[in-house]
């Protein structure tokens, strides 16, 4: 191993969806190189087929007040489907993370009431002092989602490089047509996810939650004999 695989190594054990942040807001400068570093993520035939809107301050927390409000009223509009569907093991990591999650938050899995409490925390960003929406412009599809879901990773972990924490969140995308209209969002640009993000709050339990991973065997085949 190079010298660099250590760090590497960490940078990526750390990485993980946080879900309790402190207040203070993260300097311009960070997110500047944050964000610069982002651009030198892959994407077909260096196509960048990205548009990230980020914020912050006084619009963040109106979003904050506007959006669960909004979703508990039934105002709902995607631009991607949302099926939420899974089976076999795909289920079983879906329920492991979802358990995971409840037991560091300390909700039992039959509270019904606290574990709606907590999917409405995906509506004011976990308290977040920043949120960035991540948007695939028209006409493209799969292919490019895929260049997209690249750079997200490349964002996520240049925040932990810089020691703060994210949360990619797919009931972000629940609310495209209010967020384009309050952002000024041009109707071709669709938006696939948010990630809220900020430095991360190590005193609440939640931010210990840990998911299981698969294993080399089961996802990795190798090929050498002709």
């Amino acid at each position: 191993m190079t010298d660099l695989a250590p760090a590497f190594e960490t940078l990526v054990n750390e990485r993980r969806s946080l879900r309790a942040y402190r207040p203070d807001a993260v300097p311009q400068a960070v997110l500047d190189a944050v964000f610069s570093q982002s651009l030198m993520a892959p994407s077909n035939c260096n196509t960048q087929p990205w548009f990230v809107h980020v914020v912050s301050g006084p619009r963040l927390e109106k979003l904050r007040q506007a959006m669960p409000e909004k979703f508990m009223a039934g105002e709902i509009s995607m631009d991607f489907p949302y099926d939420g569907v899974y089976e076999g093991v795909y289920k079983d990591r879906q329920y492991g993370s979802a358990q995971a999650l409840y037991d560091a938050a300390g909700i039992a899995r039959e509270d019904k009431a606290r574990r709606h409490v907590q999917f409405m925390r995906n509506f004011t960003f976990f308290d977040a002092p920043h949120v960035a929406f991540f948007f695939l412009p028209e006409p493209f599809g799969i292919r490019e989602a895929c260049d997209l879901g690249m750079f997200a990773q490349t964002v996520m972990l240049a925040l932990t490089a810089h020691g703060l924490g994210s949360c990619p969140q797919t009931a972000l995308s629940f609310q495209a047509n209010y967020l384009r209209e309050e952002l000024g969002i041009d109707d071709s640009n669709k938006l696939m996810f948010g990630l809220s993000f900020g430095y991360p709050d190590d005193t609440d339990p939640v931010n210990a939650c840990r998911t299981v991973r698969a294993s080399l065997d089961d996802v990795i085949t190798w090929h050498s004999e002709a």
